[in-house]
């Protein structure tokens, strides 16, 4: 079990940020024209004065006890920042994964059904384009054509269920072509297996074929880049949620370091660093559902 290790890590390195990062946090907060008795009063009531391990002893204490500490800015905790920005994450994360594997799956599955066609050929071209633009070029393209072009769309915000159309698709993009490329060479190498030619030889009809039989045992490595990406998506919907204005966690993330808010910084990245570790363990139980000799 490498989670607890992992974690404990990321504790220490989200540490040393307050140390590694240019600048002093104090300042930050007093500005400029404080005098230097407020900045010294400030220093000791943070216990940024007291030694290294004491103070990593303090912030550990606080992080086991779920206290994520205040932001330098807003003086608001971090944890209602964050409990109040992350459901927005979700909702963008959760739409973007779900029409990338609709779509994904799909496209991969008929693409394999018929080998070198013409949908195959083009399903291939396409997902070799989906995978190599960047999601901000995908996203800047989005905006320019429904939303300038067409009007269809709104280029950014937050609200209506029409504003998650655009950052939704751009955030999938990727995960839609790579899905699509993963299924499909899945879906060819279990199609020639003898399982499903004994099927075909009973009589089943072609589609029973293809998503009882084939589809199911071509699922493990579907199954991996869904979870992997889904975790990617709540913990790295950076560029999405700041090219499309969408008040997310990743938004929070950027204003927090353009703000030099270190605690907001740190506070956030142990919170996906948790959320990560555990999407990756819901993909394991996950495995073994799909697939029982998975252990």
């Amino acid at each position: 079990m490498l989670a607890v290790p992992t974690l404990v890590g990321v504790l220490v390195v989200v540490f040393l940020l307050l140390y590694v990062a240019p600048g002093d946090p104090v300042q930050a907060m007093v500005g400029e024209r404080a005098d230097a008795g407020t900045i010294a009063r400030l220093r000791a009531e943070l216990q940024l004065d007291a030694p290294l391990p004491v103070q990593f002893a303090n912030y550990a204490g606080k992080i086991v006890r779920g206290d994520l500490g205040r932001s330098y800015i807003t003086n608001r905790p971090i944890v209602s920042d964050i409990a109040e920005r992350f459901p927005r994450t979700l909702l963008l994360a959760g739409a973007a994964m779900l029409l990338a594997t609709l779509s994904g799956v799909t496209i991969g599955v008929l693409a394999a059904v018929k080998p070198n066609g013409w949908f195959d050929r083009l399903a291939l071209a396409v997902t070799y384009l989906g995978i190599s633009f960047p999601v901000y070029w995908i996203g800047l393209l989005l905006i320019v054509l429904f939303a300038v072009t067409l009007r269809w769309l709104p280029a950014s915000g937050y609200g209506r269920i029409e504003f998650l159309v655009l950052p939704a698709l751009a955030l999938g993009s990727r995960s839609i072509a790579y899905l699509a490329r993963v299924t499909r060479g899945a879906m060819l190498e279990v199609l020639g297996a003898d399982f499903v030619r004994t099927a075909r030889a009973k009589g089943l009809a072609e589609g029973g074929v293809i998503v009882r039989h084939a589809l199911r045992n071509a699922l493990i490595p579907v199954v991996t880049v869904i979870g992997l990406d889904f975790g990617a998506y709540l913990t790295g919907s950076i560029l999405t949620e700041t090219i499309f204005s969408w008040p997310g966690i990743g938004r929070y993330v950027v204003m927090a370091i353009s703000r030099r808010d270190l605690p907001a910084v740190q506070g956030s990245v142990l919170f996906l660093s948790l959320v990560f570790v555990t999407v990756n363990l819901l993909t394991d139980v996950a495995y073994r559902k799909v697939d029982p000799r998975v252990s």
